[in-house]
């Protein structure tokens, strides 16, 4: 099989669907007292068809032979005035088909998110990811990710 990563566009919606459901259910599962699954599409066209359209945003699919094996989607912003000015690339959104985790899709999403990033002169690179997820945790580690802060929650 080949595996290409390409820009998405409006043709892989259904697949790009199928892929955020994957991991809105995954944190559903995990925090089902904070995220919850929407109740009509899992992303609506018009959601999608913005994020294309938006020269500070990539999205990027893994097409495997035709077929969509992983997404990333990913960001640029401007650091906020009381830090240091930058531009920031923030992962907002990754994942890879569960019958295609471990064979290197994740790696090569991340690597053109960089490559994306790099050539709009972000300096560095953000994500969040919840506690639960130890194996998108070691999978960052392995990339170089390091924790730069901590958000702490209290339910009352």
């Amino acid at each position: 099989m080949t595996l290409t990563i390409r820009e998405a566009t409006m043709r892989d919606y259904d697949s790009l669907c199928g892929l955020y459901a994957e991991v809105d259910t995954l944190h559903c599962d995990a925090l089902a007292s904070i995220f919850q699954l929407p109740a009509g599409p899992v992303r609506a066209p018009d959601y999608i068809r913005g994020l294309l359209d938006d020269t500070n945003v990539g999205l990027f699919v893994a097409d495997e032979s035709g077929r969509l094996a992983g997404f990333i989607q990913v960001l640029i912003r401007e650091a906020p005035p009381v830090m240091v000015p930058r531009r920031i690339a923030v992962i907002e959104n990754v994942g890879v088909r569960r019958d295609c985790q471990r064979a290197g899709i994740g790696r090569a999403l991340m690597a053109r998110a960089h490559e994306w990033a790099i050539a709009r002169g972000a300096g560095r690179v953000e994500l969040n990811v919840y506690e639960f997820n130890r194996g998108a945790i070691a999978f960052y580690e392995a990339l170089g990710y390091e924790t730069l802060s901590r958000k702490m929650t209290m339910v009352l």
